[in-house]
């Protein structure tokens, strides 16, 4: 029988492994491999980083659901995944070999590709539940003297959706504190339009959204390029549909959230035919590696090309359920 290995215990690795949990074989094994004890509710961080949610609220310690399956689960994390070997060396040293391999590892956040940009430089994030924390902490601060908020998603990016319902859930929790009055918003986002999304649209998403931010007093930059981010102030590059020079911004702030382009795990690379060039995991119309037919890809990890060409790269959204 079979040793089936899942390599990422997000929403795609968690989902993954109850599925063969069902499709499970008598002498089967299955293991899950992850880089955390818990499992995180990704969607809730917007919440958490405006302290509607504690980070506890949104996290499921994972081995005893894991132990009631009869499945087991590795926290150490993965250190190198060798697709020729069929194994996977973890950080603690150990190594698990596997029949079959589902990588559902989530992507690596290129906040390095922007100088200042992400929780190690000027900007928060909401992508993972510790950043969403510290930015909970900025919050806090931020609550204590008000000031402009820049919030939105940089090039490359993939995931925008976030971005929108962020800067809804700001305005929100400012009006609840009578702040709104005091705090100018604006968006800034690699898409060639409001509501782009990274699909060219989806129904009538531009028309909606920007009357949303009309209605909500929330100005906007699309075709943007954010080319660095000091303390309180981010410079941004907007061009035209050609790609060329439209105007400069530098848009002062004293809070700020701004979405990073994506790329694969460090553990991927080195196995040729594995990831493309941006680290992410090919895969076929059945989810299966071309190269090594025994590994399989997940979610954000995998990769899909972008809808439509764009002034500013953007990328397409990709679910734990792709």
């Amino acid at each position: 029988m079979a040793h089936i290995v899942v390599l990422g215990a997000g929403v795609g690795g968690v989902t993954t492994a109850f599925e063969l949990v069902e499709l499970r074989r008598p002498g089967d094994r299955i293991t899950v491999i992850s880089d955390s004890p818990d499992f995180s509710f990704t969607p809730s961080n917007p919440w958490v980083a405006v302290g509607w949610r504690a980070p506890e609220e949104i996290l499921v310690p994972m081995k005893p659901v894991f132990d009631r399956l009869e499945v087991n689960f590795l926290s150490a994390g993965a250190r190198r995944v060798d697709c020729a070997g069929n194994r996977i060396e973890l950080a603690d040293g150990s190594v698990v070999d596997y029949d079959y391999l589902v990588i559902a590892t989530g992507p690596k956040l290129a906040f390095e590709e922007v100088e200042g940009l992400g929780p190690e430089g000027h900007t928060t994030s909401v992508c993972t539940t510790p950043h969403a924390k510290a930015a909970a902490d900025a919050w806090e601060r931020f609550l204590a003297a008000p000031g402009p908020i820049v919030v939105g998603a940089v090039q490359g990016a993939s995931c925008f959706g976030p971005a929108y319902e962020f800067a809804f859930i700001m305005d929100a929790e400012l009006r609840r504190r009578r702040l709104r009055d005091r705090v100018p918003m604006t968006f800034v986002t690699s898409e060639p339009y409001i509501g782009h999304l990274g699909l060219a649209g989806v129904g009538d998403s531009k028309g909606m959204l920007e009357s949303e931010l009309r209605q909500h007093h929330i100005n906007w930059v699309t075709n943007a390029k954010v080319e660095k981010v000091e303390p309180g102030r981010m410079h941004v590059l907007e061009v035209d549909e050609e790609g060329n020079e439209k105007k400069r911004h530098e848009l002062e702030f004293a809070h700020a959230m701004m979405l990073p382009a994506f790329k694969g795990v460090d553990a991927l690379a080195g196995n040729e035919g594995l990831v493309n060039p941006r680290g992410f995991v090919l895969i076929d119309e059945f989810q299966r590696n071309p190269t090594y037919p025994n590994v399989y890809g997940v979610g954000v990890c995998v990769a899909i090309p972008p809808i439509e060409p764009t002034p500013v790269p953007t990328g397409v959204p990709k679910t734990g359920y792709m």
